[in-house]
């Protein structure tokens, strides 16, 4: 349900909200189109000049240098950090900066991706001549085949629009989500050719979720040494109770002489053995654990441990070696700390 406006913001009549959303539709409906149009094109010789891009992209053996003015200098910058994230290096070089300087940051193994819908940014259009000298490969994205940045470019990707979505058709709009569209498409391609994965793209995202989930494995979040509960199966039910307690997890392993798992013992367990009516005073851990628990690797990743415990619906799992010996416990509480969950 939509919140009410604040009283001191006023009301609004209903046929000027009608026409904006009608104004709205029609800038969406636009750009829609621009897009529509945009994939449509790349047959032929468009088609063509995309996977010379590509290629060209691909034999660089150093790094996307993307440059763009105004607006289109907002979307390089995006296009930038999005190769950069997937397996393409990348940077920004601004070019009113490249005239006094900046220019260094390019060398003869780079790659130059020059944004500009007009073709005819003079502080673009003033390097090309220096970029030439210096051997370095020109990708445009260009609304106009026939601009000056065009003409100098080895590879022009079209992005030209029919109309901007800005009803003065002037403001970047239509065009901008082009060219982004255009970048992304680089970028999504890029990273299948390199067969780039969600682990690489994890590497470079360490900080995020999917860092998190993909980085995190279960030895880095579970229990282990004297902070994991375990006991015999001859153990009485006070000594397993007592263990659980101590230990905090909410649940306790029985293991034999060599510490391979036989079963576990729960908080869950507990509370239906009391539902049933069981005399537990006289019973042992081996009488009243779950035999042949969920168990999971140390090696595997947290989120495949997320998996498990969510497929079982249980909120504790044994970590074991390959010979079934324990060597560690996590529970829910345990990756909600690490942020896997």
């Amino acid at each position: 349900m939509s919140k009410p406006l604040p009283s001191d913001q006023g009301a609004f009549p209903a046929a000027s909200a009608a026409g904006w959303l009608s104004q709205a539709r029609e800038a969406l409906q636009i750009e829609a189109q621009a897009l529509l149009d945009l994939r449509d094109r790349l047959n032929g010789a468009p088609g063509e000049a995309f996977a010379r891009a590509v290629a060209c992209i691909l034999g660089c053996q150093g790094r996307v240098v993307v440059m763009g003015m105004g607006k289109s200098g907002h979307v390089g910058r995006k296009i930038a950090a999005t190769l950069a994230s997937t397996g393409t290096p990348a940077m920004f070089v601004h070019p009113a900066e490249a005239h006094h300087g900046d220019l260094g940051m390019v060398t003869p193994g780079d790659v130059v991706l020059a944004l500009s819908n007009s073709g005819e940014s003079e502080e673009l259009t003033g390097l090309l001549p220096v970029l030439k000298r210096q051997g370095v490969p020109l990708i445009a994205i260009t609304g106009r085949g026939d601009s000056s940045l065009a003409r100098h470019a080895d590879v022009v990707l079209d992005s030209a629009v029919a109309q901007e979505a800005c009803p003065l058709n002037l403001a970047p709009t239509a065009s901008t989500t082009a060219q982004l569209a255009l970048g992304d498409a680089l970028a999504v391609v890029l990273l299948d050719a390199r067969g780039f994965k969600a682990e690489d793209f994890a590497r470079s995202h360490p900080g995020g979720s999917l860092g998190r989930r993909l980085l995190t494995h279960v030895r880095d979040v579970m229990r282990s040494g004297d902070a994991v509960p375990a006991v015999s199966p001859q153990a009485p039910f006070s000594a397993l109770m007592q263990e659980m307690s101590r230990k905090g997890l909410g649940a306790a392993a029985v293991v034999d002489a060599q510490r391979r798992v036989l079963g576990i013992f729960t908080d869950g367990d507990l509370r239906r053995k009391i539902e049933a009516g069981v005399e537990l005073r006289s019973t042992t851990a081996g009488d009243v654990m779950t035999p042949g628990p969920a168990t999971i690797g140390d090696e595997l990743l947290a989120a495949e441990a997320v998996a498990l415990m969510e497929a079982r619906r249980i909120t504790t799992v044994l970590v074991v070696d390959p010979q079934g010996v324990l060597v560690g416990a996590l529970n829910t509480n345990d990756l909600m700390r690490a942020k896997v969950i």
